[in-house]
């Protein structure tokens, strides 16, 4: 096994801080304190979009089931082959046909990792795609005119047409997760949803009935993970050993995983918390190795988010930013099927409400340096050259400007003199926008993270400036992406929900877009759909050339279908000093407490 590299901890001056000497020892636990609102609701690795996010799959599904490929786990946004359980792709001359080797890996069953177990996967995606959080119509696998086995280990897929090798390998491969022989069956017995599709529809019901009830908030159900005869057969260095009513989750190590880092501790241990208050309290009296710095705790603040400033906690845990490759956003639901939804289409009005959001002092005055603002659909932090030029000098379209907001809303038929505004010329206000309209709108935003609840405050109160009333409510973070996502309005759903805010955004791999903004795609929680953005979207994943992707971004900021909010680090990781292992950090937002461990001569048994 190779050791893990110990970078644990930065100074405020972005220089490795000085660790405890000691060499890692086997043992101990290590208890770690999770943000609030969030308890891992899906074990069943085939994520419906509702439910999609990082708590659930980075922090809970991935440790246990690891995907084909695996991302940034030495500190760089790249592929990590060591640790993947696909071999590099091989790619046909044509640029059509990839072919995949798998790893005679084991499952902690006995199984030897196969072909088959990644054909079960693309046979659930291809007749149960509606229901994975990252498929996108007309992409994987429905672009392939052709897939299966080769060998026993090895698979491929033949494409409709040549793709940008990257983009496939980041974004399309990376949604595979093998699945073991063991859980393709039905109640009545085994099946062969890896090897006929015909079968898929009596499978997927019966693993989600083994699952449970995936809106369903309370535990009772997943208090029977860890003795599943389905959930306990795991590819990744941990397997769940309980899941308690309160919603204590703790993970053994596997002993069987085949990967090259295989864990040091006993236990890994993750407890739940109801606010950034009781986090850092827990941090004060010292009762876990692992948690965050809330935003509005930090007592000094940062020039480089990516280092962080001063750490009140200092001389017990080290600050560690975990500044991700992500964007932050809000949702509007354009499948609204009363007023709001006709509102939510007007472009004027999206841009309008994106003008009235002060990210550059929200920047500096609530979260003290440790965010910045995110100018469109392709991250800002860490550098790269994947930011458009426009964007990348500064030229965003859309900057905070009350003034400017409240022109947009008067040019296209409301009367600002007062708030809300009142629509007094509906065939300038857009289609399905009668007169005398109000333009009062619901935002739902999670509860218990204060900064949140200051950028809000203020946004409600610029907003109103431009004569958009947002009528604010805090809801429990798990209750808020349950009810407020991705629907069709009918009989048994109203979709009604307006403006939703998470505290989130989307974490990528290749910020392309077709999970977010393509028409019907598995991550569009609002429903947006623009034929133009569809186009420059198909352009962006058929080429490696790097303007098809600034004339997408470029499009998708100045057309604002969801709100850009500052972006900050996932998380201001707070590291105890008698821990080892923690870094390099994860910046797709893993964590892997395989590596971690207790010094020989510091720690707790």
């Amino acid at each position: 096994m190779t050791a893990p590299t110990d970078t644990t901890g930065t100074t405020a001056a972005g220089a490795p801080a000085e660790a405890p000497a000691g060499r890692p020892r086997k043992g101990g636990v290590v208890t770690w304190a999770c943000a609030p609102g969030f308890p891992p609701a899906v074990i069943f690795p085939f994520t419906p979009a509702e439910r999609m996010g990082t708590r659930n799959i980075y922090e809970f599904q991935m440790l246990m089931y690891r995907t084909l490929y695996y991302f940034g786990s030495k500190g760089t946004p790249e592929v990590d082959y060591e640790q993947s359980i696909g071999e590099p792709p091989v790619w046909s001359e044509d640029g059509r046909t990839v072919t995949i080797r798998i790893k005679p890996w084991k499952w902690s069953n006995g199984e030897t990792m196969c072909a088959d177990n990644v054909l079960f996967w693309v046979n659930l995606m291809k007749v149960k795609g509606a229901r994975y959080g990252e498929y996108v119509p007309g992409y994987f696998p429905d672009n392939c005119t052709s897939y299966g086995k080769l060998a026993e280990d090895t698979v491929y897929f033949t494409f409709d047409k040549p793709y940008s090798k990257k983009w496939v390998l980041m974004n399309q491969l990376s949604t595979i997760t093998p699945l073991p022989k063991a859980w393709d069956r039905t109640a009545e017995g085994p099946a062969n949803a890896s090897g006929d599709t015909a079968d898929v529809e009596a499978v997927y019901a019966y693993l989600m009935a083994e699952q449970g009830d995936h809106v369903d908030e309370g535990n009772a159900h997943r208090t029977r993970w860890a003795d599943s005869p389905i959930w306990s057969v795991v590819s990744g260095p941990w397997r769940l050993k309980s899941y308690t009513l309160e919603g204590v989750v703790t993970f053994v190590p596997n002993e069987h995983y085949s990967g090259p880092n295989k864990p040091y501790l006993d236990e890994f241990r993750q407890i739940p918390t109801m606010s950034d208050e009781q986090q850092y309290a827990m941090l004060e009296r010292g009762d876990i190795q692992v948690g965050y710095l809330p935003l509005s705790f930090a007592t000094e603040s940062t020039t480089d988010p990516t280092v962080g400033g001063g750490n009140p906690l200092e001389g017990r845990y080290d600050l560690v930013p975990q500044v991700a490759f992500c964007i932050r956003y809000f949702c509007l639901n354009y499948n609204n099927p009363g007023i709001p939804g006709k509102i939510f289409k007007q472009t004027y009005f999206r841009q309008a409400l994106q003008r009235t959001l002060d990210q550059d002092s929200a920047v500096q005055e609530i979260y003290q340096g440790y965010a910045y603002r995110q100018n469109g659909p392709v991250p800002m932090v860490p550098r790269t050259d994947l930011v458009s030029p426009r964007q990348r000098e500064g030229a965003w379209p859309l900057p905070f400007d009350v003034d400017a907001a409240r022109e947009l809303l008067e040019a296209n038929g409301w009367d600002t003199s007062q708030t809300p505004a009142v629509c007094v010329d509906p065939e300038k206000a857009g289609e399905g926008i009668p007169a005398g309209t109000k333009l009062s709108l619901k935002l739902r935003y999670v509860e218990g993270r204060p900064a949140l609840t200051e950028l809000m405050r203020r946004y409600k109160e610029h907003a109103a400036q431009a004569g958009i009333e947002l009528r604010l409510e805090e809801v429990y973070g798990s209750i808020l992406v349950a009810e407020d996502g991705p629907c069709d309005p009918g009989p048994d759903c109203p979709c009604d929900w307006e403006l939703t805010c998470w505290n989130g955004g989307w974490a990528y791999h290749y910020p392309s877009g077709e999970i977010l903004f393509k028409t019907r795609a598995g991550g569009n929680f609002g429903f947006f759909s623009d034929p133009v953005a569809d186009e420059l979207i198909e352009k962006s994943v058929t080429t490696d050339d790097l303007q098809a992707l600034y004339e997408y971004q470029d499009y998708i900021a100045e057309q604002v279908p969801v709100i850009f909010t500052p972006n900050f680090p996932i998380r201001l990781f707070e590291v105890s000093r008698e821990l080892g292992g923690f870094g390099p950090v994860n910046p797709f937002g893993m964590i892997n407490p395989e590596n971690w461990y207790y010094r020989d001569d510091e720690g707790r048994p």
